[in-house]
């Protein structure tokens, strides 16, 4: 093992600390660092191994997508699954392919973000049947088919229940049978109820610093986060993706074949899988997340290294990753650039998906963009603008050009100003999703509550923005990658108030009527 990679692996446990976890470095198929440390429960003392069960959770799309291609080539007979999906997606006018599912270019909201909307519970249960309800009320889209990405959870429960339909036997059945044993992966399986793993693994949320808890989960995954498996299993996998690398009919090849949007711009994302870069190096793989649970895993497939981390608390997999994968290659992991401050700062809103976008100056002359759900760090570049992997900020007059190559979005930010008023209390209603948010001005602050068929929402204080403009915070709901902040933005017919758009990142555009 090199040196570097033995110092990175003695230092993730305090870079990253939590309960336990569990990592592997893979070089030409061969083990270069298979290491765990720490608890996989804490009260009871039971060590976290290399044979540990653990929630893989969005790590599953890709065992989907890839029972989808082994049972119905899909990737060839593009139209194999039409019966299936109209009948699932019987509303809508215009409806995405099973392929656009697969990429996560369907255009369909993300239903883990509608159960807020839907007045559910933190940590409430989450069934079959209340998945299958908010399903089928989706009419409308938030994008083209095909025009451009948004992740949506939504979109591999589909594909999971169609084939599943389609070859009579259960999901679970059809991974074992394609993937898990053809890969050498014998205590993966697919485990759809959250509340209990194989093994009696648990996940943990809070810190060091304020003590860690037992993480609630009681939903209900099917083919978007559902496989549970160890890190032996994925270390299996990463060896079978590089036993097979020049055989162009082998599933991984198969789910890592370039993929394009409506436009022919490269997409970022297809098969669930993500491609991108790491230390300018291409890479293949993809992140998961539940309360209480986080990894990452990829291939470099020029390199021919593989990383997985395991983390049954919430600090940052993909952080992890990417130190242990310059460990491996013997490099540091570069600074990020800094300049002079910004002069941009300040609010604005984006037309094309409706959302606030608000960008912070940091000292050092890099930006901190407030936009997609989590706060995503800009450095100055040599071109003028200011960068982070695809993602680029670049003022154009009063307006900011906001380009995110792996969505394929190339918008221009307006400024927004001005006073939110508090005219707007009163109770709207979504006649899509049949849900319902109230607004109650008290002692000077607006609150909101959503409502709907899974329950009544708490109240939460509203955040003023910009003239007609509120914003919602969601900093934890029902998944782990909770909406964020919810941008509120309200219609006036004549001065009064008639209407709102409400949307986050993973949700956007849906409309409501004043009651």
């Amino acid at each position: 093992m090199p040196e570097t990679l033995d110092h990175a692996l003695a230092a993730l446990p305090m870079r990253f600390q939590g309960a336990g976890g569990a990592v592997a470095v893979l070089k030409d198929g061969q083990i270069m660092a298979r290491h765990a440390w720490g608890y996989a429960d804490l009260e009871r003392r039971l060590p976290f191994t290399p044979a540990t069960m653990f929630l893989i959770c969005s790590i599953s799309k890709q065992f989907t997508c890839a029972t989808t291609l082994l049972t119905t080539d899909l990737d060839r007979t593009p139209d194999v699954l039409e019966p299936q999906l109209a009948a699932r997606l019987s509303r809508m006018a215009e409806r995405p392919t099973a392929t656009l599912l697969a990429h996560n270019q369907s255009g369909l909201r993300d239903y883990w973000a509608l159960t807020a909307l839907a007045g559910s519970p933190v940590e409430a249960p989450f069934t079959e049947a209340q998945a299958r309800r908010l399903v089928d009320r989706t009419e409308t889209l938030q994008f083209t088919p095909g025009t451009s990405y948004a992740y949506c959870n939504h979109n591999f429960r589909l594909l999971g229940d169609m084939i599943a339909e389609r070859a009579g036997r259960s999901l679970a059945e059809l991974m074992r049978g394609e993937i898990f044993d053809r890969a050498g992966m014998p205590t993966a399986r697919l485990n759809a109820d959250t509340s209990q793993v194989p093994g009696f693994t648990v996940g943990y949320e809070g810190s060091q610093a304020e003590g860690f808890r037992p993480a609630v989960n009681r939903i209900t995954w099917t083919g978007d986060a559902g496989v549970s498996a160890s890190l032996d299993d994925l270390i299996a996998w990463e060896r079978h993706i590089d036993a097979t690398r020049d055989n162009p009919e082998s599933i991984h090849a198969r789910l890592s074949v370039p993929v394009a949007f409506a436009n022919g711009a490269t997409a970022g994302y297809g098969w669930g899988l993500s491609r991108g870069n790491l230390l300018g190096r291409y890479i293949v793989g993809h992140g998961g997340g539940l309360r209480g649970w986080r990894s990452f895993r990829f291939y470099a497939p020029a390199e021919r290294i593989s990383v997985v981390v395991l983390f049954n608390h919430m600090e940052d997999p993909r952080a992890a990753a990417a130190q242990l994968f310059a460990a491996a290659l013997g490099q540091d992991i570069p600074a990020m650039a800094t300049g002079p401050q910004i002069a941009w700062a300040g609010k604005y809103l984006d037309p094309e998906t409706g959302l606030a976008a608000r960008i912070d100056a940091m000292a050092n002359g890099q930006a901190t963009l407030h936009f997609a759900g989590h706060p995503e760090t800009l450095a100055p570049t040599a071109e003028g603008d200011h960068a982070a992997g695809p993602l680029r900020l670049k003022p154009e007059g009063t307006r900011i050009r906001m380009i995110r190559g792996t969505d394929n979005i190339d918008t221009l930010l307006e400024p927004v100003a001005g006073t939110a008023a508090m005219d707007v209390a009163g109770t709207y209603r979504s006649a899509e999703y049949g849900a319902a948010i109230t607004l109650a001005e008290t002692g000077g602050t607006l609150y909101a509550a959503c409502s709907g068929e899974l329950g009544e929402g708490a109240m939460v204080p509203l955040v003023p923005y910009a003239t007609d403009i509120w914003l919602m915070p969601c900093p934890r709901s029902l998944d782990f990658s909770a909406p964020g902040d919810w941008t509120l933005s309200f219609r006036r017919e004549a001065g009064r108030v008639t209407g709102l758009q409400m949307g986050c990142w993973l949700a956007r555009r849906i409309e409501y009527a004043r009651v």
